[in-house]
């Protein structure tokens, strides 16, 4: 599988590790130490997917976390030595898609990031009709990848896509948030996971929903999320 990799770290000896474990698997790894070095260097090169450390000298991962999500799509894997439950939520609440913590197994590291880039560039070819749906101005093809809110396309994360995807599938019918995650991280949900629940906010954002009358994603309290037919 060949990809450019950012690596996001100011600790040496941990981005010596990771680079070694990447080249190893075939990818190109281009190196950072700073946010500033970072922004310059996605501006110039492209890039399929970045590893962002969450404590940097000039600007927390969070905050670089953030401005990526600006402009960029590829996935975001967040590092961090921090493991309270805020932390992954605030990650995942910017647009990150995953996170590892430190100290990590370098080869779960190189896993996560087959994953990610295997769902970011497999758009289910295999899959049949229907390929797009139209629910009350809000449109999402599959033949694309694209979605479109009242026809102004809307920059959705591969996850954020598969979410919303997979929620126009069963429309009309309650998605539990086990459901939903297991069929779109295609890991088995824990009690205590609040990743679901930090991707849909992120998604009602951009789909502007006002929170006490969302008009796409509705909340059934206690089971789950749900889009109602057209």
């Amino acid at each position: 599988m060949e990809a450019d990799i950012l690596v996001v770290d100011d600790e040496e000896a941990i981005g010596d590790l990771v680079t070694v474990y990447l080249h190893s698997e075939g990818f190109t790894v281009h190196r950072a130490a700073t946010a500033a070095e970072a922004l310059a260097l996605v501006a110039r090169q492209p890039v399929d997917l970045a590893l962002l450390d969450v404590m940097l000298p000039d600007m927390d991962g969070f905050a670089l976390c953030r401005r990526l999500r600006e402009d960029h799509l590829f996935p975001i894997v967040m590092v961090t030595a921090r493991v309270e439950d805020l932390d992954k939520i605030t990650g995942l609440t910017l647009g990150a898609d995953d996170y590892v913590t430190k100290p990590f197994n370098p080869l779960e590291l190189v896993a996560r990031v087959k994953t990610q880039l295997r769902r970011y560039r497999q758009y289910n070819p295999g899959g049949g009709p229907p390929r797009s749906y139209d629910i009350r101005g809000l449109q999402i093809s599959r033949e694309d990848h694209q979605c479109t809110l009242y026809g102004e396309k809307l920059a959705l994360t591969p996850l954020e896509f598969e979410i919303l995807w997979y929620l126009c599938q069963h429309q009309g019918r309650v998605v539990s948030s086990e459901e939903l995650f297991e069929a779109v991280w295609g890991e088995k949900y824990l009690d205590s996971n609040n990743t679901v629940m930090s991707h849909i906010a992120r998604l009602r954002e951009k789909l502007r929903e006002p929170s006490r009358r969302p008009k796409f994603i509705k909340t059934v309290w206690g089971v789950g999320y749900t889009i109602e037919k057209a």
